[in-house]
Protein backbone atom coordinates (compact mmCIF):
# COMPACT_ATOMS: atom_id res chain seq x y z
CA UNK A 1 0.00 0.00 0.00
CA UNK A 2 1.28 3.49 -0.79
CA UNK A 3 1.75 5.86 1.59
CA UNK A 4 2.05 9.65 2.24
CA UNK A 5 4.59 10.93 4.14
CA UNK A 6 6.08 14.43 5.11
CA UNK A 7 8.82 15.80 3.09
CA UNK A 8 12.48 15.37 5.06
CA UNK A 9 16.12 15.46 4.17
CA UNK A 10 18.23 13.01 5.53
CA UNK A 11 22.16 12.75 5.93
CA UNK A 12 23.46 11.61 2.41
CA UNK A 13 26.04 9.79 0.94
CA UNK A 14 27.55 12.41 -1.92
CA UNK A 15 27.93 11.45 -5.33
CA UNK A 16 29.85 14.33 -7.18
CA UNK A 17 31.06 14.66 -11.03
CA UNK A 18 33.71 16.60 -11.98
CA UNK A 19 34.35 16.54 -15.53
CA UNK A 20 36.42 18.45 -17.98
CA UNK A 21 38.95 18.52 -20.90
CA UNK A 22 42.68 17.20 -20.68
CA UNK A 23 45.26 19.16 -18.41
CA UNK A 24 41.77 21.00 -16.30
CA UNK A 25 42.70 19.97 -13.07
CA UNK A 26 40.17 17.05 -12.84
CA UNK A 27 41.88 14.14 -10.87
CA UNK A 28 43.23 16.67 -8.61
CA UNK A 29 40.41 19.02 -7.73
CA UNK A 30 38.59 15.29 -6.96
CA UNK A 31 41.40 14.57 -4.62
CA UNK A 32 41.25 18.05 -2.63
CA UNK A 33 37.27 17.37 -2.51
CA UNK A 34 37.66 14.01 -1.36
CA UNK A 35 40.67 15.07 2.00
CA UNK A 36 38.06 17.59 2.64
CA UNK A 37 35.11 15.07 2.98
CA UNK A 38 36.79 12.62 4.99
CA UNK A 39 39.00 13.13 8.24
CA UNK A 40 42.14 11.04 6.72
CA UNK A 41 43.74 10.30 3.57
CA UNK A 42 43.83 6.57 4.58
CA UNK A 43 40.18 6.78 4.55
CA UNK A 44 40.24 7.52 0.73
CA UNK A 45 41.06 5.35 -2.45
CA UNK A 46 41.30 6.34 -6.00
CA UNK A 47 40.00 4.06 -9.16
CA UNK A 48 42.47 4.86 -11.40
CA UNK A 49 41.76 4.38 -15.05
CA UNK A 50 44.73 6.77 -16.58
CA UNK A 51 48.25 4.83 -16.88
CA UNK A 52 49.04 5.72 -13.47
CA UNK A 53 48.03 9.39 -13.68
CA UNK A 54 46.18 8.92 -10.07
CA UNK A 55 49.19 8.31 -7.91
CA UNK A 56 51.01 11.87 -9.40
CA UNK A 57 49.66 13.46 -5.94
CA UNK A 58 50.89 11.51 -3.62
CA UNK A 59 52.51 14.06 -1.94
CA UNK A 60 49.22 15.51 -1.24
CA UNK A 61 48.88 12.30 0.80
CA UNK A 62 48.56 8.63 1.82
CA UNK A 63 45.65 7.92 0.04
CA UNK A 64 45.49 4.12 -1.59
CA UNK A 65 45.02 3.25 -5.08
CA UNK A 66 43.36 0.13 -7.19
CA UNK A 67 44.92 0.77 -10.83
CA UNK A 68 41.93 -0.56 -13.46
CA UNK A 69 43.21 -1.66 -16.78
CA UNK A 70 41.32 -2.54 -20.07
CA UNK A 71 38.99 -4.13 -20.27
CA UNK A 72 37.40 -1.38 -18.72
CA UNK A 73 33.93 -3.40 -18.74
CA UNK A 74 31.07 -2.27 -16.06
CA UNK A 75 31.47 -5.85 -14.14
CA UNK A 76 35.24 -4.76 -13.63
CA UNK A 77 34.33 -1.50 -12.65
CA UNK A 78 31.94 -2.33 -9.92
CA UNK A 79 34.45 -5.22 -8.51
CA UNK A 80 36.36 -2.19 -7.77
CA UNK A 81 33.88 -0.59 -6.29
CA UNK A 82 32.96 -3.57 -4.44
CA UNK A 83 36.98 -3.73 -3.41
CA UNK A 84 36.69 -0.45 -2.36
CA UNK A 85 33.85 -1.17 0.27
CA UNK A 86 34.43 -4.25 1.73
CA UNK A 87 38.26 -2.67 2.73
CA UNK A 88 36.16 -0.17 4.70
CA UNK A 89 36.86 3.38 2.05
CA UNK A 90 34.93 6.29 3.20
CA UNK A 91 35.75 8.01 0.29
CA UNK A 92 36.02 6.93 -3.45
CA UNK A 93 37.48 8.75 -6.38
CA UNK A 94 36.49 6.84 -9.84
CA UNK A 95 39.26 8.22 -12.07
CA UNK A 96 37.36 8.17 -14.80
CA UNK A 97 34.14 6.74 -15.53
CA UNK A 98 35.00 7.79 -19.28
CA UNK A 99 36.40 4.26 -20.07
CA UNK A 100 33.58 2.70 -19.08
CA UNK A 101 31.60 4.45 -21.59
CA UNK A 102 34.44 4.86 -24.45
CA UNK A 103 37.03 2.89 -23.49
CA UNK A 104 38.38 -0.53 -24.47
CA UNK A 105 35.96 -3.45 -23.10
CA UNK A 106 33.69 -0.36 -22.41
CA UNK A 107 29.90 -0.32 -23.65
CA UNK A 108 30.39 0.97 -27.02
CA UNK A 109 33.18 -1.44 -27.69
CA UNK A 110 31.12 -4.01 -26.76
CA UNK A 111 28.43 -2.82 -28.83
CA UNK A 112 30.67 -2.91 -32.01
CA UNK A 113 31.90 -6.06 -30.78
CA UNK A 114 28.26 -7.37 -30.80
CA UNK A 115 27.61 -6.23 -34.47
CA UNK A 116 26.59 -2.74 -33.75
CA UNK A 117 22.78 -3.25 -34.28
CA UNK A 118 20.50 -1.47 -32.39
CA UNK A 119 18.78 -4.34 -30.19
CA UNK A 120 22.94 -4.90 -29.17
CA UNK A 121 21.73 -2.47 -26.54
CA UNK A 122 19.19 -4.51 -25.34
CA UNK A 123 22.48 -6.46 -24.08
CA UNK A 124 24.73 -3.49 -22.79
CA UNK A 125 22.28 -1.29 -21.64
CA UNK A 126 21.27 -3.41 -18.07
CA UNK A 127 25.49 -3.99 -17.55
CA UNK A 128 26.15 -0.24 -17.59
CA UNK A 129 22.69 0.19 -15.59
CA UNK A 130 24.19 -2.15 -12.89
CA UNK A 131 27.57 0.13 -12.96
CA UNK A 132 25.28 2.89 -12.35
CA UNK A 133 23.81 1.20 -9.28
CA UNK A 134 26.45 0.05 -7.76
CA UNK A 135 27.89 3.95 -7.83
CA UNK A 136 24.08 4.92 -6.35
CA UNK A 137 23.84 2.09 -3.67
CA UNK A 138 27.32 2.71 -2.55
CA UNK A 139 27.51 3.05 1.55
CA UNK A 140 30.79 5.55 0.45
CA UNK A 141 30.95 9.23 -0.72
CA UNK A 142 31.78 8.65 -4.56
CA UNK A 143 33.46 11.49 -6.67
CA UNK A 144 33.72 10.69 -10.37
CA UNK A 145 35.84 12.17 -13.15
CA UNK A 146 35.22 12.34 -16.58
CA UNK A 147 36.76 13.33 -19.77
CA UNK A 148 35.01 16.43 -21.90
CA UNK A 149 36.02 16.52 -25.87
CA UNK A 150 35.09 18.54 -28.78
CA UNK A 151 31.52 17.51 -30.22
CA UNK A 152 30.98 17.87 -33.69
CA UNK A 153 27.49 17.84 -36.20
CA UNK A 154 27.23 17.73 -39.21
CA UNK A 155 24.85 20.59 -40.80
CA UNK A 156 23.08 21.68 -44.03
CA UNK A 157 23.77 25.52 -44.85
CA UNK A 158 21.67 27.95 -46.60
CA UNK A 159 23.47 26.68 -50.26
CA UNK A 160 22.48 23.17 -49.50
CA UNK A 161 26.47 22.08 -48.76
CA UNK A 162 26.99 19.85 -45.97
CA UNK A 163 29.51 21.43 -43.11
CA UNK A 164 30.87 20.02 -39.58
CA UNK A 165 29.84 22.97 -36.54
CA UNK A 166 31.58 22.57 -33.46
CA UNK A 167 28.94 22.00 -30.69
CA UNK A 168 31.32 22.81 -27.97
CA UNK A 169 32.45 20.43 -24.83
CA UNK A 170 30.99 17.40 -24.26
CA UNK A 171 31.10 14.98 -21.77
CA UNK A 172 32.77 10.99 -22.39
CA UNK A 173 30.11 9.36 -20.49
CA UNK A 174 26.29 8.25 -21.57
CA UNK A 175 24.06 11.03 -22.17
CA UNK A 176 22.35 11.75 -18.96
CA UNK A 177 25.07 10.20 -16.73
CA UNK A 178 25.24 13.91 -14.44
CA UNK A 179 21.21 13.20 -13.59
CA UNK A 180 22.09 10.88 -11.23
CA UNK A 181 24.59 13.23 -9.17
CA UNK A 182 23.90 15.19 -6.49
CA UNK A 183 26.35 17.85 -8.08
CA UNK A 184 28.29 18.14 -11.20
CA UNK A 185 31.05 20.29 -11.40
CA UNK A 186 32.76 21.67 -14.79
CA UNK A 187 36.40 22.64 -14.82
CA UNK A 188 38.15 24.50 -18.08
CA UNK A 189 41.42 24.60 -18.51
CA UNK A 190 42.16 27.80 -16.33
CA UNK A 191 41.20 24.89 -13.29
CA UNK A 192 38.11 27.74 -13.04
CA UNK A 193 34.97 25.70 -12.11
CA UNK A 194 31.52 26.31 -12.46
CA UNK A 195 28.50 24.51 -11.52
CA UNK A 196 26.06 22.50 -14.06
CA UNK A 197 23.50 20.23 -11.38
CA UNK A 198 23.61 21.30 -7.87
CA UNK A 199 21.26 19.72 -5.39
CA UNK A 200 22.87 21.52 -2.48
CA UNK A 201 22.16 24.69 -3.18
CA UNK A 202 25.56 25.72 -2.36
CA UNK A 203 27.33 26.61 -5.69
CA UNK A 204 24.46 27.21 -8.27
CA UNK A 205 24.42 30.39 -10.03
CA UNK A 206 28.05 31.42 -7.87
CA UNK A 207 30.99 33.25 -9.84
CA UNK A 208 33.72 30.66 -10.98
CA UNK A 209 35.99 29.65 -7.90
CA UNK A 210 38.65 27.38 -8.02
CA UNK A 211 38.13 24.05 -6.09
CA UNK A 212 40.53 23.43 -2.72
CA UNK A 213 40.19 21.31 0.84
CA UNK A 214 37.62 23.59 1.70
CA UNK A 215 34.88 22.85 -1.05
CA UNK A 216 34.87 19.55 -0.07
CA UNK A 217 34.63 20.59 3.88
CA UNK A 218 31.22 22.65 2.78
CA UNK A 219 30.08 19.70 1.21
CA UNK A 220 30.66 17.22 3.67
CA UNK A 221 28.71 20.20 6.10
CA UNK A 222 26.00 19.82 4.06
CA UNK A 223 25.43 16.04 3.54
CA UNK A 224 25.99 15.37 7.27
CA UNK A 225 23.31 18.17 8.08
CA UNK A 226 20.01 16.31 8.01
CA UNK A 227 18.33 13.60 9.72
CA UNK A 228 20.72 10.88 11.07
CA UNK A 229 20.49 7.83 9.25
CA UNK A 230 20.19 4.35 10.75
CA UNK A 231 23.21 2.91 10.69
CA UNK A 232 21.96 -0.61 10.10
CA UNK A 233 19.98 0.40 7.30
CA UNK A 234 22.51 -1.41 4.82
CA UNK A 235 22.16 -4.72 7.42
CA UNK A 236 17.97 -3.36 6.83
CA UNK A 237 18.27 -3.45 3.59
CA UNK A 238 20.38 -6.84 3.25
CA UNK A 239 17.73 -8.84 5.09
CA UNK A 240 15.17 -7.73 2.64
CA UNK A 241 17.49 -8.74 0.08
CA UNK A 242 18.12 -12.23 1.25
CA UNK A 243 14.58 -12.86 2.34
CA UNK A 244 13.53 -12.01 -1.36
CA UNK A 245 16.38 -13.97 -3.00
CA UNK A 246 14.97 -17.02 -0.85
CA UNK A 247 11.89 -16.53 -1.71
CA UNK A 248 12.90 -16.74 -5.78
CA UNK A 249 13.39 -13.06 -6.88
CA UNK A 250 16.32 -12.13 -8.75
CA UNK A 251 16.42 -8.43 -7.98
CA UNK A 252 18.54 -6.49 -10.01
CA UNK A 253 17.51 -2.95 -9.47
CA UNK A 254 15.81 -0.85 -6.94
CA UNK A 255 12.77 -1.32 -8.84
CA UNK A 256 12.55 -4.89 -9.25
CA UNK A 257 13.03 -4.94 -4.98
CA UNK A 258 10.19 -2.89 -4.82
CA UNK A 259 7.90 -4.65 -7.05
CA UNK A 260 8.55 -7.95 -5.41
CA UNK A 261 8.36 -6.16 -2.07
CA UNK A 262 4.52 -4.88 -2.75
CA UNK A 263 4.06 -8.19 -4.42
CA UNK A 264 4.68 -10.23 -1.66
CA UNK A 265 3.81 -7.75 1.39
CA UNK A 266 0.96 -4.87 -0.34
CA UNK A 267 3.73 -2.82 1.47
CA UNK A 268 5.76 0.29 -0.13
CA UNK A 269 9.45 -0.45 0.05
CA UNK A 270 10.50 2.97 2.35
CA UNK A 271 12.76 2.76 4.90
CA UNK A 272 10.10 3.71 7.83
CA UNK A 273 8.36 0.53 6.73
CA UNK A 274 11.88 -2.01 6.77
CA UNK A 275 10.55 -3.88 9.63
CA UNK A 276 7.30 -4.50 8.95
CA UNK A 277 8.45 -5.69 5.50
CA UNK A 278 10.84 -7.98 7.14
CA UNK A 279 8.91 -9.65 9.44
CA UNK A 280 6.15 -9.96 6.36
CA UNK A 281 8.88 -11.49 4.37
CA UNK A 282 9.88 -14.03 7.14
CA UNK A 283 5.92 -14.69 7.52
CA UNK A 284 5.86 -15.82 3.96
CA UNK A 285 9.18 -17.76 4.10
CA UNK A 286 7.70 -19.79 7.20
CA UNK A 287 4.28 -20.02 5.16
CA UNK A 288 5.54 -21.56 2.16
CA UNK A 289 8.04 -23.73 3.86
CA UNK A 290 10.96 -22.01 1.50
CA UNK A 291 13.67 -24.52 1.55
CA UNK A 292 16.68 -22.29 1.76
CA UNK A 293 19.82 -23.56 0.35
CA UNK A 294 23.15 -23.34 2.10
CA UNK A 295 24.56 -20.55 -0.35
CA UNK A 296 26.62 -17.73 1.69
CA UNK A 297 25.09 -15.48 -1.28
CA UNK A 298 22.18 -16.36 0.55
CA UNK A 299 21.79 -17.57 3.91
CA UNK A 300 23.65 -20.22 5.52
CA UNK A 301 20.88 -21.51 8.21
CA UNK A 302 16.91 -21.43 8.17
CA UNK A 303 15.70 -18.25 8.85
CA UNK A 304 12.10 -19.26 9.87
CA UNK A 305 10.12 -18.67 13.31
CA UNK A 306 8.08 -22.36 14.71
CA UNK A 307 4.45 -22.55 13.43
CA UNK A 308 2.24 -20.66 15.48
CA UNK A 309 4.46 -18.37 17.25
CA UNK A 310 3.89 -14.88 17.12
CA UNK A 311 6.99 -12.92 14.66
CA UNK A 312 8.58 -10.11 16.93
CA UNK A 313 9.66 -6.54 15.53
CA UNK A 314 12.62 -7.54 13.41
CA UNK A 315 16.08 -6.29 13.82
CA UNK A 316 19.47 -6.84 12.11
CA UNK A 317 20.83 -8.98 15.14
CA UNK A 318 17.80 -10.59 15.85
CA UNK A 319 17.61 -11.61 11.98
CA UNK A 320 21.48 -12.41 12.33
CA UNK A 321 21.30 -14.75 14.85
CA UNK A 322 19.05 -17.22 12.43
CA UNK A 323 20.46 -16.37 8.94
CA UNK A 324 24.28 -16.94 9.88
CA UNK A 325 27.43 -16.07 7.99
CA UNK A 326 25.26 -14.43 5.46
CA UNK A 327 25.99 -11.23 3.15
CA UNK A 328 24.34 -9.28 6.47
CA UNK A 329 26.31 -10.74 8.79
CA UNK A 330 29.79 -8.99 6.75
CA UNK A 331 27.17 -5.88 6.60
CA UNK A 332 27.21 -5.83 10.38
CA UNK A 333 30.68 -6.59 11.05
CA UNK A 334 32.02 -3.37 8.93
Amino acid sequence: MLQLRKAERKQAKLRVGVSGPSGSGKTYSALLLARGITSSWEKVVLIDTENGSGELYSHLGAYNVITLEAPFSPERYIEAIKACEDAGMEVLVIDSVSHEWDGTGGCLDLIDKLGGRYQDWGKVTPRHNQFIQAILQSDMHILTTTRRKQDYEMTKGNDGKVKVEKMGLKEVQRDGFEYELTLAFNIDTRHQVSCSKDRTGLFMDKPEFIITKKTGEMLKEWATSGKVVDPNLKAKKQAIADALKALGYTIKTAEDAQKAVIEVTGIELVEANYAEITKGLLAKLNADKVAVQAKPEIVQESIFYEDGKDFPEVTPTEILKKVGKSKLDAALKK
